[in-house]
C-alpha cells in the first residue's frame, strides 16, 4: 500500500535543530506525494490564581505566552515548509497534561500511513513518545535524527534493513515496501559472528520474497566484535552511505530493553540516518 498519509507530532522547544527537522519532515512527505498532518501539543500547566496588584505585569500570563508562541512558531516553520513543498497540509495545536501528551499523539497516528518523528539525540522525552507510539499507534515510524538534519537527503535512494529473522522485522519490511519499491539499492544485513547456514537461508528467503515485489536486493552479513548490534547498524549504514534503515523494534521485551540496553534503545536514542521502525 502506498504510502499517502503522514502524521507530524510537534513537541520540542523551537530550537533550530528542531525547525530544520520540520523541514526535512515536510521535504520527505512531498517526495512520498503524501498529505501531511501536523499536531503541536504542550504541556497543560495548572497556574494557581492570584492577586496581581495594578500596573504590576502577570508574570504566569507572560510565561504561557512564551510557551504558546513556541508551539506557535513550530507551526509556523511547518506552515512555511508546506507552503514551498507545495503539498496538502493540515495543522492542529493544543494543549494536554504532561502524562498524556505521549498517548493522545500516538491516537492520532493511528489514522497515518506513517509518522515522521524529529528525534532530539539521548533525550528521554522523545524516546518516551516513540516507545508510546510503536505499542500504542499501530503504525510505523520514520525517525528523524535532529543531529544529522543537515546531512539527510528526503529521497531513499540506498536503504538499508536490519534482518534479525524475527516477526517484527518481517512486519518493518512489509511496513517499508513502497521506500524499498523506490530505492535504487536494497541491503538486507544481518549482525552476526558466525555466517550460519540458518542465517544465510533466512536472509536469501527475504531477498527472493522482496524480489517479487520488484524490489533486488542483497544480503550480507556484519561481526559483532562485541559492540552492541545498534552500534554495528550505525556504524555500517554510515560507512556504506546508507539513507535509511528499515527495522523492527523490541524483539525482546521493552522492560528488559530498559533494564539492559538493545537495539531498539540505542537506535531510538540516536538515530545514525534515517530510521523506519515498526513494533
Amino acid at each position: 500500500m502506498p504510502i499517502k498519509d503522514v502524521f507530524l507530532p510537534l513537541v520540542s522547544q523551537p530550537r533550530e535543530p528542531a525547525l530544520a527537522a520540520i523541514e526535512t519532515c515536510v521535504a520527505v512527505a512531498a517526495d512520498l506525494g503524501a498529505r501531511i498532518t501536523a499536531l503541536a501539543l504542550e504541556e497543560d500547566i495548572f497556574v494557581r490564581p492570584k492577586v496581581i496588584p495594578p500596573g504590576e505585569p502577570d508574570s504566569a500570563e507572560a510565561s504561557g505566552s512564551r510557551e504558546m508562541s513556541a508551539a506557535q512558531q513550530l507551526l509556523n516553520a511547518f506552515t512555511n515548509a508546506a507552503s514551498r513543498a507545495n503539498i496538502r497540509a493540515r495543522s492542529r495545536s493544543g494543549t494536554a497534561p504532561a502524562d498524556q501528551i505521549a498517548s493522545i499523539l500516538a491516537e492520532h497516528a493511528r489514522f497515518s500511513d506513517l509518522a515522521l518523528v524529529p528525534v532530539k539525540p539521548h533525550d528521554s522525552r522523545t524516546e518516551h513518545i516513540i516507545e508510546t507510539f510503536l505499542f500504542e499507534s499501530g503504525r510505523p515510524l520514520l525517525l528523524c535524527p535532529e543531529q544529522h538534519v543537515d546531512e539527510l537527503r528526503p529521497e531513499f535512494e540506498n536503504v538499508m534493513i536490519a534482518w534479525d529473522h524475527s516477526a517484527r522485522a518481517a512486519r518493518a519490511v512489509g511496513d517499508a515496501l513502497p521506500i524499498l519499491q523506490a530505492a535504487a539499492s536494497v541491503r538486507v544485513l544481518t549482525v552476526a559472528d558466525d555466517k550460519t547456514d540458518a542465517i544465510v537461508q533466512s536472509g536469501t528467503a527475504l531477498v527472493d520474497h522482496l524480489r517479487e515485489h520488484g524490489v533486488y536486493a542483497s544480503f550480507e552479513t556484519a561481526k559483532g566484535g562485541g559492540s552492541s548490534i545498534g552500534k554495528v547498524l550505525g556504524s555500517w549504514a554510515n560507512s556504506h552511505s546508507m539513507d535509511a534503515i528499515v527495522m523492527g523494534a523490541y524483539h525482546h521485551s521493552r522492560l528488559n530493553e530498559t533494564v539492559w540496553g538493545g537495539v531498539t534503545k540505542t537506535v531510538i536514542g540516536q538515530p545514525p540516518c534515517w530510521v523506519m521502525i515498526s513494533h
